[in-house]
């Protein structure tokens, strides 16, 4: 039946993640590939923030503690009161039965009242540093580690994971706990007022147990794959929807539409058989509860008749039969929440478990001042330890020097800049600074006295003058507007309604892609490095633009150590040396004209520069 179910769902790419071997495992199917996680090792990681709180959590447990002891005296005050009355006892002993019993109840509900709003705080405040700890730690990652995951699916495990993790605190924890407290103290109350009927009752736990353990089995895998499953989808939506331009100019429309509903239908599926299937818990306890119930009746009403327990006994264990149960039910109720939250933490430690940026070394030291000498020496590197990607790269620039790395796509002149401002590490060889090895430098240190303009320009959701001073945050607003008239970018922002107070929005958004390097530009100029990076900086400037920034270019590296990648011969040809890569190798360098007698691949990228200009 459940195979006839599923099968219009069925999805090929899903058969890792929603198998038969995962769901119908009992049923003969093949067994499940992957292997559950540590759930332990996640929940004490989780308590480990939550200890942290350790006063106030005390004063929790100690009100649930509290709260559960005076659910199991209402029972035990009813019997007594039934038993008074059937005993013919006065009409005041039945009125104080009555009041101590409202009073407790009413107390109870203070208690778990005041017990909820002091959760509801710590929980906060965990999931507070959670969520700050995963965003801090993210900001320690290195490059490649977000080279290899989509925005998306980070951000995923950033909001809607750790969204799980605050719901399961603050409405399952305290409950989860209570159940557990309640469960024990009705099995000693139960067994002090009758062993036998205590033991009927326990004749429904082992199938209890057999009934969680089938179906908890198969829940685990699928919230953890419904989990996935979302931030794939988060980096799909994220990835989509930057690059609407292109979508729509390929009119890709309904292949993305339809690579949507793909990773759609996965998560349809997996929370369908998640919930499903752990949907079956609660209904197996109440059938179970009513098999107790209706045992604990029976039986106590033969023991009634001959006197072994009073009527107000068997009242009173009924409602404690109810009550061993309704923990029970509780826990199974609040599975599918715990299930899913340890899903999602599990895949918040993943990132917090990342290696973070290698640490400087003890001894690396900071810069207070740079020349600019840089010193490239048998440097090799690759990516993940596969193929090298620059190999035996040698050469020096020296201080106030315009070094040019030009080359065909793939040859590693971005590669070479990475390693320059250590997002990398060489495989081999060595990189000096002015005589010292950057692996002796502290990054930030290093990275103060550079700024880069790349090819992809980013701006921050906030005004032009705040965007431009990101470069340097003391500088005043006077500096600001003397920065972008040096990139020739104040001439536009005037332009704009609300000049250098303009919004932008998120990646700057409403203004061209040339404005924003201009912008960048503005910025790197604010920042008054000892070194400059420019990675294709001008590539969607127009030329007439380009040659107008030129002299501000070339103020702005007067005295300062620069490398330029670039594709246009303006930009190259004021280089004091240009640095020919191909294929991860230098196989020339020199001057513009030096390399031009040469001949070779540059003379060739030069004609092949002009030819294109021609046309």
């Amino acid at each position: 039946m459940f195979k006839a179910l599923i099968e219009p769902f069925r999805h090929p790419k899903l058969e890792v993640g929603l198998g038969e071997g995962k769901i119908f495992g009992a049923m003969g199917a093949r067994k499940p590939k992957a292997k559950a996680k540590n759930w332990s090792g996640t929940l004490g990681r989780i308590w480990s923030y939550l200890a942290e709180r350790r006063a106030k959590l005390i004063l929790v447990l100690f009100m649930v503690l509290l709260s559960s002891g005076l659910s199991l005296l209402g029972p035990y005050l009813i019997s007594r009161a039934v038993d008074h009355y059937l005993e013919g006892s006065g009409g005041r002993t039945w009125v104080i039965f009555l009041i101590t019993l409202a009073l407790v109840y009413l107390l109870n509900s203070l208690i778990s009242w005041l017990q909820n709003i002091w959760m509801i705080e710590i929980a906060q405040e965990t999931v507070y540093r959670m969520r700050t700890d995963l965003f801090s730690h993210l900001h320690r990652l290195p490059i490649s580690f977000f080279n290899r995951r989509q925005q998306g699916e980070i951000m995923s495990r950033l909001t809607n994971d750790i969204e799980n993790i605050s719901s399961t605190l603050n409405s399952s924890a305290i409950q989860i706990f209570s159940s557990i407290l309640t469960l024990v103290g009705t099995v000693g109350v139960m067994l002090w007022l009758s062993p036998l009927l205590t033991l009927l009752t326990f004749v429904v736990v082992p199938l209890m147990m057999l009934g969680m353990r089938w179906i908890t089995k198969r829940t685990g895998p699928l919230f953890k794959e419904r989990q996935r499953n979302m931030g794939e989808l988060n980096g799909y939506i994220e990835e989509t929807l930057s690059g609407q331009r292109i979508i729509k100019a390929f009119s890709q429309e309904e292949r993305v539409i339809t690579g949507f509903r793909e990773r759609n239908t996965r998560i349809m599926l997996s929370g369908y058989w998640a919930q499903a299937i752990s949907g079956f818990i609660p209904k197996l306890m109440n059938g179970l509860n009513n098999l107790s119930f209706a045992i604990v009746a029976g039986v106590g009403g033969l023991l009634a008749i001959r006197g072994l327990v009073t009527v107000g006994v068997i009242i009173a264990f009924a409602e404690y039969a109810r009550q061993f149960t309704r923990p029970l039910n509780d826990l199974a109720n609040q599975w599918n929440t715990l299930l899913s939250a340890i899903a999602g933490a599990e895949r918040v430690f993943e990132v917090l478990d990342e290696e973070t940026e290698a640490r400087d070394e003890g001894a690396a030291v900071k810069l207070q001042h740079v020349e600019g000498a840089v010193k490239f020496s048998g440097v090799s590197f690759s990516y993940d330890g596969g193929a090298d990607t620059l190999q035996d790269i040698s050469f020096e620039a020296k201080p106030g020097e315009m070094i040019a790395l030009v080359g065909p796509t793939g040859a590693g002149k971005t590669t070479l800049i990475g390693l320059l401002s250590r997002f990398y590490d060489p495989s081999k060889g060595s990189i000096t600074l002015d005589g010292r090895e950057l692996s002796t430098i502290t990054r930030e240190s290093l990275r103060s006295h550079m700024a880069f303009v790349l090819q992809d320009s980013f701006l921050f959701k906030g005004t032009i003058r705040d965007n431009i001073r990101y470069g340097r945050l003391d500088a005043s607003d006077e500096e600001v507007e003397e920065a972008a008239k040096l990139a020739n970018a104040h001439a536009f922002i005037m332009r704009l309604q609300g000049g250098y107070d303009r919004m932008l929005s998120v990646d700057g958004s409403g203004i061209s892609q040339g404005q924003k390097q201009l912008l960048a530009i503005a910025r790197a100029i604010l920042a008054n490095p000892s070194m400059l990076v420019l990675d294709e900086a001008t590539s969607s400037i127009d030329t007439v633009t380009e040659i107008k920034i030129q002299e501000g270019l070339q103020a702005l590296m007067r005295g300062r150590t620069s490398f330029v990648i670039a594709h246009r011969l303006g930009t190259i040809r004021a280089a004091d040396r240009i640095l020919v890569l191909q294929g991860g190798r230098l196989i020339q360098q020199g001057s513009h004209e030096e390399l031009l007698r040469q001949g070779g691949l540059y003379s060739e990228l030069v004609q092949g520069s002009k030819g294109a200009a021609a046309q």
